[in-house]
């Protein structure tokens, strides 16, 4: 099964460094990436229409046009995007950080590890309990 993730990451060193760390690990991940919190919604949006919303979105904090805190909140009071989980991936430690995601109601905190190899053992396991382990509800029909 392909673990579909949609990557809100605005550093592109960060973005390649996810997207490289995927493509290491022995999980069959497509990897949509943007780079604000205003281009997620919009992307998201569409993927509702065409029912193709992604499996989890790893979301950083520091965002331009739209912040990661925004997005989340935004998503979480949306009826169907609510329910798309949501991974905070980014390189803040800070507990008011920590807070203010879970407040918004935010599925899990990461902080990105500083040396290769310890972001994919990260990767690897957020791919296999998001892409294999995780039962996500099933969109209503609306007939």
């Amino acid at each position: 099964m392909v673990a579909d993730i949609l990557l809100v990451e605005d550093d592109p060193t960060h973005a390649e460094l996810v997207t490289r760390g995927f493509e290491s690990i022995p999980a069959d991940v497509q990897i949509r990436h943007v780079t604000d919190g205003e281009a997620a919604l919009v992307h998201l949006q569409a993927a509702l229409r065409a029912a193709s919303l992604p499996d989890v979105v790893l979301l950083d904090l520091r965002l331009p046009r739209m912040g990661g805190l925004d997005l989340l909140e935004s998503l979480k009071q949306h009826p169907e995007l609510r329910r798309v989980p949501v991974v905070i991936l980014t390189s803040s430690n800070a507990s008011s950080d920590v807070r203010a995601a879970y407040d918004r109601h935010a599925n899990s905190y990461l902080v990105k590890p500083l040396d290769l190899a310890s972001l994919t053992n990260l990767l690897a396991d957020l791919a296999h309990y998001w892409g294999e382990c995780n039962r996500p509800p099933q969109r209503e029909s609306a007939f």
